[in-house]
């Protein structure tokens, strides 16, 4: 399975449902949604030219405002899901993800993930710089991937 970006500026990462991702019945546990979701952001921001690790280092980082979650269908142990996302709206100190996790092209959860950029040293919100702004506007247009 290989991270991929679509024409519509959708990036979709591969996941694989393991052990310790479910509940003692097998089932994905609820709360794993949201860090396969968080994976994939990360891994959408890496194709843009950043690590998180990296951000505080010029002052600024990302963090979840609010979550907003349907779960439709359970995911379970060992299943190969396709966890997607795709910046819905891009405002000037925040992201607005939508976000899907599939399993052969069927919705099993889905959200919206509302991101604010902070300043590392404060964590009071501040402007996405312009740089990486451009990154991310130009991605939601399905250019600019990859640096």
């Amino acid at each position: 399975m290989i991270e991929k970006i679509q024409k519509n500026g959708e990036f979709t990462l591969p996941v694989r449902v393991y052990i310790e991702d479910t509940d003692a019945g097998g089932i994905v546990y609820y709360v794993n949604y949201l860090k396969f979701m968080e994976r994939a952001r990360t891994e959408y921001l890496r194709t843009l030219g950043y690590q998180h690790y990296a951000l505080a280092d010029e002052n600024f980082q990302f963090v979840v405002h609010s979550a907003n979650v349907q779960y439709r269908k359970p995911a379970r142990i060992d299943d190969a899901l396709e966890v997607s996302a795709r910046l819905k709206r891009l405002g000037k100190a925040t992201l607005l993800f939508e976000q899907r996790v599939s399993r052969n092209n069927e919705l099993l959860c889905q959200a919206d993930i509302k991101v604010a950029c902070v300043a590392a040293d404060s964590m009071k919100p501040t402007g996405i710089p312009a740089a990486l702004y451009n990154k991310f506007n130009a991605a939601s247009e399905g250019e600019g991937i990859n640096g």
